[in-house]
């Protein structure tokens, strides 16, 4: 099964000057966890409402503080045209449950997370992918093993 069987298409998209409170809204709207962040047709990050509790309200930041302060910068994504057994072995080895999903020309055509997989493949395979990205620790722990 490639990707575009399984992703979810018609992101939303916020903009890295909106504040979080903005972009919780939009998690709201949309019933989601987590919004691709966008600056000028670019996909520039991605915040997650993990980002949110853990880089903002936990540090004392208020809700007019910007996307950009507290955003995860470096993006993954994956590609519409990939096979999807081989997103979820990166999945697992990068412990994180959603990846932005783009075409060839690099523009965003959805968001593809672990979820989509379990449901539409109906075999199991997100199983293993879901245990490796429960692993403690690892590159994407929010505080980067300090305390707050």
């Amino acid at each position: 099964m490639q990707v575009h069987e399984a992703m979810t298409r018609g992101v939303r998209v916020a903009r890295p000057d909106q504040s979080i409170q903005e972009a919780a809204t939009i998690m709201a709207e949309i019933d989601a966890g987590a919004v691709p962040v966008g600056d000028h047709d670019r996909l520039v990050g991605i915040i997650t409402d993990r980002d949110i509790a853990v880089r903002a309200v936990a540090r004392g930041k208020g809700p007019d503080a910007k996307i950009a302060d507290v955003m995860t910068a470096e993006v993954k994504y994956c590609f519409e045209d990939e096979d999807v057994d081989h997103v979820l072995q990166n999945l697992g080895d990068q412990q994180i449950r959603r990846l932005p999903v783009v075409n060839r020309d690099k523009r965003l055509v959805g968001i593809l997370s672990l979820g989509d997989i379990a449901v539409t493949s109906g075999d199991g395979a997100a199983g293993p992918t879901l245990s490796a990205i429960s692993r403690p620790g690892g590159e994407h722990t929010q505080t980067g093993g300090a305390r707050i």
